[in-house]
């Protein structure tokens, strides 16, 4: 391989990766920091666990959804929603009805 063609190699995966930043940024994902913590308490429960019921039907196929990691419906704002179990904390990222 001669030093042009890695030169043009090289130039060829600089500006890929600086496309798919500039894409990335000019569609704003991951860029909406959550508007406040909703935190959920999930206690231990006070004796046996139940035997586990049967299966449910499967339910209507949804309408398409609106794009981007944080877009949310009129009504509803992006949060992060905390939740204190026994077996430790998880943090979703969601959107929840005002």
């Amino acid at each position: 391989m001669g030093k042009g063609t890695i030169a043009l190699m090289t130039a060829s995966g600089v500006l890929a990766a600086g496309t798919g930043y500039l894409a990335s940024i000019a569609l704003g994902l991951g860029s909406q920091a959550p508007t406040s913590t909703v935190t959920v308490d999930i206690p231990t429960g006070t004796g046996p666990q139940g035997p586990a019921g049967p299966a449910g039907p499967p339910g209507p196929k949804g309408d398409p959804g609106s794009p981007g990691a944080e877009s949310c419906p009129i009504g509803s704002t992006f949060k992060a929603v905390l939740f204190n179990a026994p077996g430790g904390q998880t943090t979703i990222y969601t959107c929840v009805k005002s």
